[in-house]
């Protein structure tokens, strides 16, 4: 009889991970390599990112309940931090709009927006994001994020938008409107308020959507005509949020429409860098904080890790996930101790980045220095800016990150994977974010336990003369009577043992000429302790009924784990055999 022959466990080390200087510290990999022709991509890249942010810096600052300028301080240190610390040579890392809403909703729920409190807990929540990413990335618990399936972090992102899109609004409408709890009360009052608008802010705040629109769309199209280089056209279509900013500033200011229309300005935005201090901690704020905190840190990880791999990828580059959680928890500290709030990679401003390109951690370090300089220098500039124009930048940012396209792909695919979608969504517009995360994940756990709960189960025959076997439902296969192989297509955990001892016990009273009864492991990666005392009992009911068990095409590491806890001993490794093949050769020969 051809059996599987007893192998001496051995340990599977894997890839281990050896500690490497350039590892965690990867600038020093570009660095020694730095060559010439790199430091125009990247000076271009970083002026260029520098544009573009100044602008999104201050309305995302706005869109988190905070002062513009705290946008901007949150645009310095944490910028450099990641350029000398990420694995990505082009995430461009700063305020987002996602994780600003995050932090209006955690911190809006305990203080009052735009306070010195408010102000203060927002700092504390980055410094918490900061401790607890670079947690996460020291402990190497990366995988972690995997469990935000797809489905999940698409109906969260389009709920987001939503919930941004609405709270941007009112200042594009000019409409005072208290804080609402639920998105669905934010929409009714501004429908029901409407009458209200400012026209002089809605003037501005529509024309600066219709300039960023015509900006992200037809303006590229128009510059082509000149003979404009293909490699010019995406860094000056991105510089539609300063051109809105300038044109904004100048009208309130020429026409002083912040007093003859009642036009809301930003005002005075303090001259100079942040005094670096640390965070006034206090555990009656990380009680408050820690579910947003650790919401930000996830949900924030999952975007710049999504758009570092897609980018890194197109350049044959790698992303280390774990250094990457230590680089963006370290610019969260940064951000702490400077006076700004939490950051993470944005997708727009990245693919600017690599666009104009960024070769390596130095374009991110430019933009910094120029920002700084900036708040140094530039801040009076502001004092004109219109809130009109800063919310209709978030609004058209936010508008990209709309697409029910995954919704319609899930649905085509598995409708279950929809479901995830849907709850996440309805969940982070009726819930929260928080609550509407946990419902999302929750649910995708569900439906997951629920599809592995009852696996494919199929009897295999031989296809021809081959020794392949394959499903009889599907093939032309050959089988004999008295041998029943069956394959199983999963893990065998608690939530399926039982289940397979039914399905196998029924197959066989079915089958009343069977003797022996062959299980096909080629799909099973693990067996946990319910589903190995599920098979020890269902070959004693077996034997009892004179029907014979064997094992074929037990994979290395099940293998071990079964000679480890004596189960091939209680079964025979005689009863073992390499695949199908054999054991259909060996059983059929004996009979």
């Amino acid at each position: 009889m051809a059996t599987l022959s007893p192998a001496s466990p051995q340990t599977n080390t894997g890839i281990r991970d050896r500690f490497d200087l350039r590892s965690a510290l990867p600038f020093l990999s570009w660095l020694a390599n730095y060559r010439r022709e790199d430091l125009l991509g990247d000076l271009l890249a970083g002026i260029i990112v520098a544009i573009m942010l100044v602008p999104q810096a201050m309305a995302y600052a706005m869109l988190a309940g905070l002062p513009p300028e705290v946008g901007l301080y949150a645009s310095i240190s944490p910028l450099i931090i990641y350029g000398f610390l990420g694995t990505s040579r082009t995430l461009a890392v700063g305020p987002v709009a996602i994780v600003s809403l995050m932090v209006a909703t955690g911190v809006g729920a305990i203080a009052t927006a735009g306070t010195g409190d408010y102000i203060a807990l927002a700092v504390v929540l980055a410094l918490m994001v900061g401790i607890i990413q670079v947690a996460m990335g020291l402990m190497r618990v990366g995988f972690l994020v995997n469990f935000l399936s797809h489905p999940v972090l698409s109906g969260f992102t389009n709920a987001a938008a939503i919930y941004i899109g609405l709270s941007q609004v009112k200042h594009v409408l000019g409409v005072q409107m208290p804080r609402q709890e639920h998105t669905y009360e934010t929409l009714f009052y501004l429908v029901g308020h409407f009458g209200e608008s400012n026209l002089a802010v809605l003037g501005l705040g529509f024309g600066a959507i219709a300039v960023l629109v015509y900006f992200k769309t037809a303006f590229a199209r128009h510059l082509a005509r000149f003979g404009l280089r293909e490699a010019l056209l995406v860094p000056i279509t991105k510089t539609g949020p300063l051109v809105v900013v300038v044109v904004g500033s100048l009208l309130v200011a020429v026409f002083g429409l912040n007093q003859s229309a009642q036009v809301p300005i930003v005002g005075d935005v303090p001259a100079g860098l942040p005094t670096i201090a640390a965070p006034d901690l206090q555990i009656s704020d990380i009680q408050v904080l820690l579910p947003i905190a650790l919401t930000i840190s996830i949900v924030g990880f999952m975007e710049s890790i999504t758009v570092a791999k897609s980018l890194a990828s197109r350049r044959r580059q790698k992303v280390n996930a774990n250094q990457e959680l230590v680089a963006l928890g370290t610019a969260n500290l940064g951000a702490a101790f400077t006076g700004g709030y939490p950051v993470t990679g944005g997708l727009a401003r990245s693919m600017v980045n690599f666009s104009a390109g960024a070769n390596t951690g130095l374009a991110s370090i430019i933009t910094a220095l120029l920002i700084g300089i900036t708040v140094i220098f530039f801040t009076p500039l502001f004092y004109f800016l219109p809130n009109a124009v800063l919310g209709a930048i978030i609004l058209v940012a936010v508008a990209n990150l709309i697409d029910f396209q995954p919704l319609a792909h899930a649905w085509h695919y598995d409708h279950t994977d929809a479901i995830s979608f849907v709850v996440t969504f309805i969940g982070v517009l009726a819930l929260g974010i928080e609550y509407g995360i946990l419902l999302g994940a929750a649910s995708a756990l569900l439906i997951h336990l629920w599809r592995t709960s009852r696996p494919h189960i199929a009897i295999v025959g031989r296809v021809g003369e081959t020794e392949h076997f394959r499903n009889i439902l599907r093939y032309e296969t050959r089988i004999h009577p008295e041998i029943l192989a069956i394959r199983v297509d999963e893990s065998l955990y608690f939530a399926n043992a039982q289940y397979l001892e039914n399905t196998l016990l029924n197959t066989i009273a079915e089958h009343k000429e069977v003797e022996h009864l062959v299980l096909v492991c080629s799909g099973v990666n693990y067996i946990d302790t319910s589903a190995l005392e599920a098979l020890e009992k269902l070959i004693d009911q077996l034997h009892s009924s004179g029907v014979n068990f064997y094992l074929a095409e037990v994979k290395g590491p099940v293998m071990d784990r079964l000679q480890r806890i004596g189960f091939i001993d209680h079964l025979g490794i005689e009863r073992v055999f390499l695949n199908a093949h054999a054991a259909i050769q060996a059983l059929a020969h004996n009979n």
